[in-house]
């Protein structure tokens, strides 16, 4: 198949040079030639603009910067939509708005065309080696019938709903990251400050019940399937948990702007009379304020845990 590239730089480069070891013709286009040296020695053909991409390609992928770089690249002079035809298929692997995926999308199913969101998770080192994750919203069946171009890059390639899903799904992934960095760094300048050796202790709290469950598995547990009762660890033990931390932090001089809101949070719990209900009960007040539930049924979660 012709599949074009556009956005060749740091997570570009790997997934282009993947796309052609996937038994593609890649045609390629970035605003900086020499980063696709390598890949016209492989074999790939390079195009003077996202048009001419679009022009000699059955599906073409963008890796770019962000939302205003994405729409110049489809909508400006020269762009992918003066090139795309009727039935040809775009998947953005950039972290983007969903707001401006699908009003992108708009302009491209005016002209019989797909757009469909996919941005990738695995950093530079997964975009070379195909150890990436890739989250698609759009077309089921456009999705499933390109899936394979996708395949090439990366080894866990999910639908994740509509235009725009695969878009949302990255930023829940990646600024539930950055808090979670941001927590870690508050807590372990607290635990360092209160007398402990730093290998020491990351050594010892990575294989605690945090350390040995992944971020997201927990969430089956209890918020996905609504269940709270009865505990694995009561609240009013784990706020007195927090307390505690919070107390060592005061006590050297450790700022800790995170604990205490979680210790707020905590605190509001108790006093819905929650206290004895499982600790992430605390997680029904940011859903009465988001007004949204996040659940889905015990059946549902085992059979995507089992796959």
């Amino acid at each position: 198949m012709n599949v074009g590239f556009v956005g060749v730089g740091t997570m570009g480069s790997g997934m282009a040079m993947n796309v052609i070891k996937g038994g593609h013709n890649l045609i390629v286009h970035d605003i900086n030639r020499d980063s696709v040296t390598e890949h016209l020695e492989a074999g790939a053909t390079w195009a003077d603009s996202p048009k001419e991409v679009a022009e000699q390609s059955e599906v073409v992928l963008t890796s770019l910067p962000g939302p205003l770089e994405m729409q110049a690249v489809c909508t400006g002079e020269d762009g992918l939509l003066q090139g795309l035809t009727a039935g040809k298929v775009y998947f953005d692997l950039s972290t983007n708005s969903p707001s401006m995926v699908r009003q992108v999308a708009e302009e491209f199913s005016k002209k019989g065309a797909h757009l469909l969101d996919a941005p990738v998770s695995g950093g530079p080192r997964g975009a070379h080696s195909g150890r990436l994750a890739v989250w698609v919203g759009g077309e089921k069946d456009v999705f499933d019938q390109n899936k394979h171009v996708l395949d090439a890059i990366g080894d866990q390639v999910f639908y994740v709903g509509p235009v725009g899903a695969g878009s949302v799904a990255k930023l829940v992934h990646n600024c539930s990251g950055y808090i979670i960095q941001c927590a870690l760094a508050e807590t372990f300048t607290m635990g360092v400050k209160a007398g402990v050796e730093p290998l020491a202790l990351w050594e010892a709290v990575r294989k605690g019940a945090q350390g040995r469950r992944g971020t997201f598995e927990g969430l089956a547990e209890h918020l996905l399937p609504g269940k709270f009762d009865p505990p694995d660890f009561a609240l009013k033990l784990a706020r007195k948990d927090v307390d505690l931390a919070v107390g060592v932090g005061r006590e050297f001089d450790v700022p800790m702007k995170l604990a205490n809101i979680a210790l707020a949070e905590m605190t509001e719990a108790m006093n819905r009379g929650w206290e004895g209900r499982d600790s992430r009960v605390a997680m029904l007040l940011q859903e009465e304020r988001a007004g949204v539930q996040v659940r889905s049924t015990e059946e549902a979660i085992k059979e995507v845990l089992g796959k």
